[in-house]
């Protein structure tokens, strides 16, 4: 590591930054350049950003030798995890500082250090950046330590104005749960602001009292759900305060997330509906067809109208156990306890499964050399025909959808690539979750319930494994699987 960053590189980046952030571009893609940023500028040879969620942490952007890593788990409350976050805003470990088995992954790779600074808003911590580097005995001086300060306060800015982060919801985060309380007089000007209000609403006790409310009050005994410009949502009920000459009293929730359940429930029964009819539809009709004209009908018509019901018959049973596996939010995906099994052979079998005309499009390219991966190879047949069926969805008919596969020292990788409409940045993440669809309505062009790259996150975690997906080199996407070797 030199004595002192390269701050040309650094202030060459930055001005990047200014023309995304001027063309309207935010978001991942920035967060990604930042890392880029980084990398040279402190002569690193890779850099993450892990995201921190309600139910855990997620790498969501990845540069340089950790690109590997994207869309790895990462556990807060692992000891390792637990050291850094509470450690100094930036620190410096090396790569046994870490986890085991993360930690042989990045020896590995020749990894064998790294710094670490922690990306806060309002106290609350929403992320970690990391930075990694090949060389064993260098030592990070106090410039190194207040630029990886400098690039975290930067990604911290990016959620702090909601410019398309974190990854898991529409604004940055909102720790505090309890009901916030404000008395009012006749004129709705606070003269009561509790500490509750001030973190569910993000305003100040000092700045509020003499104010009005920031938002409308319902009539005594009512309720009323009010809307801010973020995306949040209050539900805000009010009462005559006894005692106190037209003063109301005023209490207000965040129900953010009662809200999004809701309606990913309502999104749920309207897609399910319309793809349940789909096929419903067409087995119904060909059934009908071979039951009143059986007699006029050719043998060739007759093979094609059962060739239809089976097919879609099939695609109504895939559909089913998507539907109850989703169904099973707080329990595990059912399979095998995992153990060593040969993914080359899982992947053709699975392959031999697939409808027809995907398989006419799926290209193989497995080693026969591959090591053993560890895992339930019974799983690996959902996992493809998720994969391999979204990339078909998204890609023009007659373009190639490949699988490929390699070993790495501690992982065996498969991918699935297409050369489709490609992903968004600010989508490979939010493709993950259950019901998410990348267009909504009635213009959506693509059918789907938003469930297969749910379940394949799941099925794929559960084996101690991670999933991620990232736009192709010259259009399309690739769908990557990384499991354990066995």
């Amino acid at each position: 590591m030199p004595e002192r960053p390269d701050y040309a590189a650094l202030i060459a980046g930055q001005a990047v930054v200014i023309e995304m952030a001027n063309s309207g571009v935010s978001g991942l893609p920035v967060v990604g350049h930042l890392l880029g940023l980084g990398q040279r500028a402190l002569h690193a040879d890779g850099m993450t950003f892990v995201e921190y969620g309600p139910t855990g942490g997620r790498v969501i952007a990845a540069s340089g030798a950790t690109d590997w890593t994207l869309g790895r788990p990462v556990d807060p409350g692992a000891p390792a995890n637990v050291r850094l976050l509470a450690g100094p805003q930036s620190s410096e470990l090396s790569a046994d500082g870490f986890e085991a088995g993360f930690a042989h992954q990045l020896r590995g790779r020749g990894l064998h250090r790294a710094m670490h600074a922690r990306t806060d808003i309002g106290g609350a911590t929403i992320g970690s950046l990391f930075a990694y580097f090949a060389d064993a005995t260098g030592t990070a001086t106090a410039e190194h330590h207040s630029l990886m300060s400098y690039l975290s306060s930067c990604i911290a800015h990016l959620y702090s104005d909601q410019a398309g982060l974190p990854v898991h919801g529409d604004g940055p985060v909102v720790a505090a749960l309890a009901d916030g309380l404000a008395v009012v007089d006749r004129d709705l000007r606070i003269r009561l602001w509790n500490p509750a209000a001030e973190q569910v609403t993000g305003l100040p006790a000092d700045k509020m009292l003499g104010e009005r409310l920031p938002f409308p009050v319902p009539a005594p005994g009512q309720v009323l759900d009010h809307r801010f410009d973020d995306g949040r949502w209050l539900k805000v009920t009010a009462g005559e305060l006894p005692g106190a000459y037209e003063s109301r009293v005023v209490t207000f929730r965040d129900t953010t997330d009662q809200y999004r359940r809701d309606h990913d429930r309502d999104l749920f029964v309207a897609v399910t509906s319309h793809e349940l009819r789909t096929p419903v539809t067409v087995i119904k009709g060909y059934a009908d067809t071979l039951s009143n004209h059986w007699s006029s009908l050719s043998e060739l018509d007759r093979l094609e109208a059962a060739r239809v019901i089976g097919l879609r018959a099939g695609e109504l049973a895939r559909l089913v156990d998507r539907l109850l596996s989703a169904a099973n939010d707080g329990g595990q995906v059912g399979g095998a306890p995992p153990t060593p099994f040969d993914l080359v052979d899982a992947l053709r079998t699975a392959a031999v499964t697939l409808p027809a005309d995907l398989r006419r499009r799926l290209t193989l390219d497995l080693p026969d050399d591959l090591p053993k991966a560890f895992g339930d190879r019974a799983s690996m047949t959902t996992v493809l025909t998720e994969l391999a069926t979204n990339a078909e969805k998204y890609s023009n008919p007659g373009t190639v959808v490949e699988v490929t596969a390699e070993a790495e020292e501690r992982t065996v990788v498969f991918r699935v690539s297409d050369r489709g409409i490609g992903v968004r940045p600010e989508h490979v993440e939010r493709a993950f979750d259950r019901f998410w669809q990348g267009e909504q309505g009635d213009r959506r062009r693509y059918p789907g319930t938003g469930l297969g790259l749910y379940l394949v996150r799941r099925i794929v975690e559960r084996q101690n494994g991670w999933v991620s997906l990232r736009p192709r080199k010259g259009g399309g996407t690739v769908a990557e699987v990384r499991l354990p070797r066995g």
